[in-house]
This record gives structure tokens, C-alpha cells and sequence, in this order.
């Protein structure tokens, strides 16, 4: 009969341990001992130390945990459906063919903070397992990868897991007359930082200025490293249901691009809409760079060198054949950087690199110092072009946001910087292109257009950059204002079978909306009835297009009918798309089908 003896307890002030044994043999024996200040978990040929410092392991097993942004994860990983955690075997290791290889070492040994930074931030598991009946550590191990790996690797939600539960499920894997030996160690500040943070994230799904305040001293408080606070931040963005929903559907493009060595127009296509859907969404971009990285420069090696890329190339190594870069050669780099942005290619970047050695090598073996000079000079406009191009974007496409005096400042700097290298630059850099996206909202177009003539005001002495923001905000509080109303029209129409056709039922929802939103304090006088006919309009577009012109455009591919829809109808791209998903969602649609229609692609 199987037993089980659990433990639990802190190391130290920070690190929290929870110890469960489970087989048959658990019963008749200690699996834990007490010396100094250090805790020993055991059974023949196999134990785990615990120090107020760090983990000593020797014998069989290793550690697991879930994958999170900072956890380094194989391509292999990557690409197969399903796997979740990260396993490490003692002795396991990848060799250069990329295939795991296992060897006789038996023993690790590693501190608290490289535990935690290294693997996941809050919650990381050590295990080994006793009566497996090979003889030597290799073998014992391969045994281990085959009855457990899988499961170890695929269980999904892992840190929510019952430790007995779990001890359960190992064990179930196992041959007869095995034990397994679980030890999970908790980072308690950790932990209560990813609480907080949670809580105030989750209510909104977005994190205000005061609030952000309030975590940074928490942060501090608790003695959190920037880069763990970050880790945490993101991962808890990236577990919400909605934000998952875009990483998990980007990276099923960039694995499909990955396992076929190329990139299709139509995978392009859905790329770049769900990079500026994560915008949207405030998804920190590092996530979908990090996935970028490791798959997609893969694929990119294997397509013939962008014109871009090629005319940068030959500008850059032109410098080493004469001092000083024209104006005309900065202009048609920050052209091709706008290009590489535009297509997410990330070997521009590699470029960059490769010509900064290069020039390195070049001046150590007695090229002129200005040549660091002119490339520094190309560096900081590329700087400039990044963190401009990111402000703009963020004003366009992210709802609620607000920028600050200051960011428009540097806007405004910035607008200067690249308006003295040609009249006109920034409007082309900046403007022309994002204004055409047509994933640009009617608010965020507001916003751009009032951005652009504010920009030119405030350059021009008759306007400042306090009206600017104030303006701005205007802007914004009357898009939160528009979604509200949208939002609580459709659950009056939905739910209190409220009808909206006539203009008496449209005066009965209207008194009915207003008085909802004054008595919750959401307005403080009454609706703008301008606002809330346009909310029904856009309710009847809608309904118009899920009732009749949907339906039509499914059954016949008619990819003219959407395209004509999306150009005409006003309703945000975004919020038609996610209409679309609902549909194929509740129709129990092919999701392959949806994204053809997207990418008129058949």
C-alpha cells in the first residue's frame, strides 16, 4: 500500500520548502533530517541539502518548473504543442546537434538566487526517485525520462498544483515498489509581489501611474532585483486569459514558419496583427521578441537578404572607405530601420552588431577614431528612431493611455533632431505610415491627428505642450466614455431584451443608460446623446454584419464583402476581428478558415 509523508517549512527568512514523499516505502522510514542549520532529504543513493544559502543534489532526478519569460527554453520545446515546464535531469544536457544527451554526473549544486533567476521566479521543484532497478546512473536517469518526462514537461498550471496531487500522479508513472521524492521551494516576497500585483492588474488590466507607485515601493520594500520584478510583471500579464490567447496564437505562426523554413504573405499578415493586437493590449513586447529570437531568426536565415537590409549593408561598409557619413546616407538608413520595424526583422539588429565588431577590429588595427564616431552618430538616431516610433505607437493603438508632458517634449526634440537632417522627416518616419494601418482605430486616429498638428503648433510658438496633453486626455476620456457606453448598451439590449430600432425605444435604452451611469457615479452629468447615438449605430453595424453579411462571406470566401465592410463601416478593426473569433468560437468554425478570410488568402 502507498504512503505519504509531507513536510513543510522555511530555510530562511526568504525561501520556503515544501517536502512530500510518496511510494511504498515512505511509511517505514525518515526522509528528512535536521543538522545545524541544514535540512537533508534522503533515501538510498540519492538526497537533497538544504542550506540557508542555496541546494546541494546528488543521486537520480533533478529539477522542473514552469516556463516564464527569463527561463531559457530549447527550440525544441518551442515548437512541439503542449509543453509547458522545463525539466533538468542530472547529468542531461543538449549536445550541438541539439539532441539530449545524459552522462554519469550525479550531483549539482546551486544557490538560492541563481535557483530563482535562472528557473522560475517564485516556485521551483527538485525531485529524485528511489527502486528502479538499473544499475547505473545513465540508466537509472534514461528510466526516469521515460516514464516522467513527459509528464513532468506537459502539466499544465503547474505552480497551482496540490504537492500531494502531483506526488500522486509521478508516482502513478512509475514501476512497483518506487518512491518518489518531491521538494518544492517557494521565494516569499516574490510570491507577494505577484499577488499585488495580480490583484491591481486584473481589476483593469492596466496599471496607472499611482499604482505603479504603490508597486515600486512594495518592490523596494521587499527587496525585489529589478529584472525579477520585471519577470513577475510580465508573467502575470501573460497569463490572462486574453493576453495568452495573442502569445499563443503568435507563437503557433512563428513554429508553423519555423517547421517550414519560410515565411508566407498570409503568416506575415497574421504576425503583424497580432504584434500591434499586443500593443493593444499592453503585452510588454519582450515576450514576443523573446519568441522572435529563438524561432523566427531561424527562418529568416533561410530568405534571401531584404533590399533594405542589403542597402544598409552597403552604407555601413562604405564608412570604412572614407570619413564621415552625408546626411543622405543617414536618411536612407533610418528608411531601411523603418523597414526592418515595419516586417519585425530582427537580423537588421544582427547587422548592427556584426558592423560594430567589425569597426572594433578596424580601429584596433589603425583605423581613425572618427569612424566610432559616425557609427555612434548612427547608433543614437537608430536609439531615437526606436523610442519615438514606440511613443507614437502606444498613443495610436493603446486605450487609456495618457502621454505625459515630458514624453511630448522629447517628442518634440526628437521631431527636431530628424527635421534638421531633411524638412519633413518625421511626418514621413513617424506619420504617413501608421496613419494607413488599418488597424488604427477612429479614436486612436484622433489621437494621432491631434498629435501630429499639436507637434507642429507647439514647434511653431502657438501652442504648448500643456494644451497638447490636455487635449490629448480629452480625446481619451471620451474613447473610455464611448466603450463604457458601448459596453452597457449591449448588456441592456442582451439581457433586458431592450429594443433600439424606433426613436421611442432608442429614448427609452438612452434614460434608461443615463440613469445607470449617474446613479454608479461613471458620469457625473448627463450622456451626450451625440455619443450615444453613435453607439447604436455601431451596435446596428454589428448586428448587421454577424446576422447577414458574415454568414455570406463565410460560405463564399467573399473576401471583397469583408474588405468592404472593414473599409466602410467605422468600427474599429480590432473590435471586428474579435467579433469574428466570438462567431468561429461559438459556431465551432475551422480557425484555419478565419484566417484565410483575414488574409483574403484561399
Amino acid at each position: 500500500m502507498n504512503t505519504e509523508l509531507r513536510l513543510h517549512g522555511k530555510i530562511n527568512d526568504k525561501i520556503e520548502y515544501f517536502a512530500t514523499a510518496a511510494g511504498c516505502r515512505t511509511a517505514h522510514h525518515h526522509f528528512f533530517q535536521a543538522a545545524d542549520r541544514n535540512l537533508r532529504f534522503f533515501a538510498p543513493g540519492s538526497e537533497i541539502i538544504l542550506s540557508p544559502t542555496g541546494v546541494q543534489q546528488t543521486g537520480t532526478g533533478g529539477t522542473f518548473c514552469e516556463y516564464m519569460f527569463g527561463v531559457d527554453q530549447p527550440v525544441s520545446d518551442l515548437s512541439k504543442e503542449g509543453i509547458f515546464n522545463r525539466l533538468m535531469l542530472l547529468g542531461a544536457g543538449y549536445n550541438e546537434t541539439g539532441h539530449l544527451e545524459i552522462n554519469e554526473l550525479n550531483r549539482s549544486e546551486q544557490s538560492y538566487e541563481d535557483i530563482f533567476l535562472k528557473g522560475h521566479a517564485i516556485d521551483n521543484y527538485f525531485f529524485f526517485v528511489n527502486g528502479l532497478k538499473e544499475k547505473t546512473h545513465r540508466q537509472i536517469q534514461e528510466q526516469i525520462l521515460r516514464h516522467l518526462g513527459k509528464t513532468l514537461k506537459r502539466i499544465p498550471n503547474l505552480n497551482r498544483q496540490d504537492d500531494s496531487k502531483l506526488a500522486e500522479q509521478l508516482l502513478s508513472q512509475l514501476p512497483e515498489n518506487c518512491s518518489v521524492y518531491l521538494l518544492r521551494l517557494s521565494e516569499t516576497n516574490h510570491r507577494h509581489f505577484q499577488q499585488e500585483f495580480q490583484t491591481l492588474y486584473y481589476r483593469n488590466r492596466s496599471i496607472s501611474k499611482n499604482t505603479h507607485a504603490v508597486l515600486q515601493d512594495l518592490a523596494d520594500n521587499l527587496g525585489l532585483d529589478p529584472y525579477q520584478r520585471e519577470r513577475i510583471c510580465i508573467d502575470v500579464m501573460y497569463q490572462h486569459r486574453d493576453n495568452y490567447q495573442i502569445i499563443d496564437d503568435y507563437k503557433k505562426v512563428l513554429v508553423e514558419c519555423y517547421q517550414q523554413g519560410d515565411i508566407s504573405r498570409q503568416q506575415h499578415a497574421r504576425l503583424t496583427r497580432l504584434k500591434a493586437l499586443a500593443l493593444r493590449n499592453e503585452i510588454p513586447t519582450s515576450l514576443l521578441s523573446a519568441l522572435d529570437k529563438k524561432l523566427k531568426a531561424e527562418v529568416r536565415s533561410t530568405i534571401h537578404e531584404p533590399e533594405y537590409t542589403a542597402i544598409a549593408r552597403d552604407i555601413l561598409h562604405d564608412l570604412l572607405l572614407r570619413q564621415g557619413i552625408s546626411r543622405r546616407d543617414t536618411i536612407q538608413l533610418l528608411f531601411a530601420k523603418q523597414h526592418a520595424r515595419r516586417n519585425h526583422d530582427h537580423s537588421f539588429e544582427k547587422l548592427l552588431l556584426e558592423t560594430g565588431q567589425l569597426f572594433d577590429e578596424q580601429i584596433r588595427d589603425g583605423a581613425p577614431l572618427s569612424l566610432l564616431e559616425d557609427f555612434s552618430t548612427i547608433i543614437t538616431f537608430f536609439d531615437r528612431y526606436d523610442s519615438t516610433a514606440t511613443n507614437i505607437s502606444q498613443v495610436a493603438f493603446m486605450e487609456s493611455y495618457r502621454p505625459t508632458e515630458e514624453l511630448l517634449q522629447n517628442l518634440l526634440d526628437s521631431r527636431q533632431k530628424f527635421n534638421n537632417l531633411v524638412k519633413g522627416l518625421f511626418d514621413k518616419l513617424f506619420f504617413e505610415d501608421i496613419i494607413l494601418n488599418h488597424y488604427l482605430g477612429r479614436f486612436g486616429r484622433q489621437k494621432l491627428v491631434c498629435l501630429r498638428k499639436g507637434l507642429e503648433e507647439v514647434a511653431a510658438g502657438v501652442a504648448t505642450i500643456k494644451r497638447l496633453t490636455a487635449e490629448l486626455k480629452v480625446i481619451d476620456a471620451r474613447e473610455k466614455l464611448y466603450n463604457i457606453v458601448l459596453s452597457h448598451a449591449k448588456d441592456h439590449i442582451r439581457i433586458r431584451y431592450s429594443r433600439y430600432h424606433t426613436n421611442s425605444e432608442q429614448d427609452e435604452l438612452y434614460r434608461e443608460l443615463n440613469d445607470e451611469l449617474l446613479i454608479r457615479g461613471i458620469i457625473s452629468k448627463p450622456l451626450d446623446p451625440q455619443m450615444f447615438q453613435t453607439v447604436i449605430h455601431d451596435i446596428k453595424k454589428e448586428a448587421i454584419y454577424l446576422r447577414q453579411l458574415f454568414p455570406e462571406i463565410i460560405a463564399n470566401n467573399n473576401v471583397e464583402l469583408r474588405n468592404d465592410f472593414l473599409a466602410n463601416s467605422g468600427l474599429d478593426h480590432f473590435y471586428i476581428e474579435e467579433l469574428e473569433r466570438e462567431y468561429f468560437a461559438l459556431n465551432q468554425l475551422s480557425e484555419e478558415h478565419l484566417h484565410k478570410l483575414r488574409a483574403g488568402v484561399f
